[in-house]
């Protein structure tokens, strides 16, 4: 049992590093052995079984029995003149903004995106 916890502690940690849109923070089994009636997530806020929020770096997340499930909200440019051209995350829209380095007010264009 302790090695399985270990390991689900692990996953856990490691699932928010990699390159995944998606991503599953399961249920911490409580020591007690009480019933988990909600989620709390990274920040320690509670949630309840059913619910679902955006966190602040635009992922949607819910909360079920299974754990926190949570999906990127936007799509990242691939395809674009890396040389001539940055792309900048806006946290306010959950979207990305590809334009010229020397000057940002000429977008760029992006011929693919990854979701």
């Amino acid at each position: 049992m302790k090695t399985t916890l270990a390991c689900l502690l692990v996953l856990a940690a490691s699932l928010p590093l990699s390159n995944a849109e998606c991503f599953l923070q399961p249920l911490i089994p409580r020591p007690s052995g009480d019933e988990i009636k909600n989620c709390h997530d990274s920040k320690g806020e509670l949630h309840e079984f059913g619910s679902s929020w955006k966190t602040e770096d635009c992922y949607d997340c819910s909360c079920s029995r299974e754990g926190i499930s949570c999906c990127s909200s936007f799509a990242i440019p691939s395809d674009y003149d890396k040389e001539k051209c940055v792309s900048i995350f806006n946290k306010e829209t959950c979207t990305y903004k590809v334009v010229e380095k020397d000057d940002n007010s000429k977008e760029c264009p992006v011929h693919a995106w990854v979701a």
